[in-house]
């Protein structure tokens, strides 16, 4: 029986993947901007701000709840969404120590 793939890759490295292909939208990064921006929980207004459906919405903010982003709680029959402080601090240090790591090189 084979290894899983991301078994084969450093948990930092796992993690790092998914944080990027939670940022790889302009809808997650536009809901990511409006949510910094309001700093606090939002709960149906997301559908208006985006030029998209709510169904569509929906997926992007499963996707980022999923990579740890943003966290949801349920408010009667709507969920609400803000950062997750504690994760999403962790991914931008993450990020940006990764994206240091990078000095150049000669080639090419």
């Amino acid at each position: 029986m084979g290894i899983i793939k991301s078994e084969a890759f450093t948990k930092s490295d796992n993690e790092l993947a998914m944080w990027a292909k939670a940022l790889a939208h302009p809808a997650r990064i536009m809901i990511l901007r409006y949510l910094m921006e309001t700093r606090s929980c939002v709960c149906g207004e997301l559908v208006d701000v985006l030029p998209l459906s709510q169904s569509t919405v929906s997926q992007h903010l499963k996707e980022l709840k999923d990579a740890g982003l943003i966290k949801g709680n349920i408010s009667g029959t709507s969920t609400c969404y803000c950062i997750d402080d504690k994760k999403f601090l962790r991914a931008r240090e993450r990020l940006i120590m990764f994206l240091n790591s990078y000095s150049g090189q000669d080639c090419c």
